[in-house]
């Protein structure tokens, strides 16, 4: 939700003027900017207190690295970033276009043919990712922008290459429990596979409204994404055979050794 500039914000990054607040948490800032040609763009800036460790400058860089991957197409496109200046920042193009969870809360859950839709963009977004040895490890429905040409991914505040173990301490056990993958929350590997659930957890959330294992307290909620089956009632036929059959406990030995190359991709094949 775009809000007016406080007096602690700045009043430009780089060579962008600030115009507005998109959002922010814990982490950092999200500014709308404006270039010095006019163009509007996404900053996404570190707070202070984080920016003065290496490890978090680290971090930023691998978003950055991986915002580039996924490119304009699936993603928000890299215009221009800064990971090492006093604040470090990150221009993206300014999508227009609602989060899913927006749009899931202001118009009520999709009908099946666009989650289909959804399904199919989302698999082809992180295919990209995944051709590239990078793993988002944070797919849910805040960081899924829908647009008039296709579901976009952004957020990659917690992505990092496949088999690179820095910031392991820092990033292996993050995540949003709704949406994290059983070996996630064990603390282990984050591997493509762990995206594929999450995108059935996301299509879930688009076709009921709800994530497939439910809220409450967050240890509550880990133990069921490890241990129990999804609530997948009220899904579509098609939609709750081919989503369950990533998330359901029969299936994820076998999930373990998919990524978005196998059973999930464009919501049409199950693995069963």
């Amino acid at each position: 939700m775009v809000s007016p500039l406080t007096h602690d914000d700045p009043q430009a990054l780089g060579s962008y003027t600030l115009l507005a607040r998109l959002g922010g948490g814990g982490m950092g800032t999200v500014y709308l900017g404006r270039s010095p040609k006019g163009r509007m763009v996404a900053l996404k800036t570190v707070h202070t207190h984080y920016a003065e460790q290496a490890e978090f400058r680290s971090r930023f860089q691998l978003e950055t690295d991986a915002a580039r991957v996924i490119g304009g197409r699936y993603g928000a496109q890299v215009i221009d970033a800064d990971p090492l200046g006093p604040t470090p920042w990150l221009a993206t193009e300014y999508v227009l276009g609602p989060p899913l969870d927006d749009a899931v809360a202001l118009a009520g859950p999709l009908p099946e043919q666009t989650v289909r839709a959804l399904g199919s963009g989302l698999c082809d977004a992180l295919a990209q990712l995944h051709r590239s040895d990078v793993v988002h490890r944070d797919l849910k429905p805040s960081n899924i922008l829908l647009t008039a040409l296709g579901p976009k991914v952004i957020d990659f505040g917690i992505a990092r290459a496949v088999g690179d173990d820095r910031l392991t301490r820092t990033g292996a056990a993050a995540g949003t429990p709704a949406y994290m993958s059983p070996e996630q929350v064990a603390g282990g590997e984050h591997t493509a596979a762990g995206d594929v659930f999450a995108l059935a957890g996301v299509l879930v959330f688009a076709a009921t409204g709800r994530p497939p294992f439910g809220g409450g307290q967050p240890a509550d909620l880990l133990y069921r994404v490890r241990y129990a089956d999804p609530d997948l009632s009220g899904l579509p036929g098609g939609t709750a055979h081919r989503t369950g059959a990533v998330l359901r406990q029969e299936s994820r030995t076998t999930a373990r050794h998919r990524g978005a190359g196998g059973a999930a991709p464009r919501g049409h094949r199950s693995r069963r």
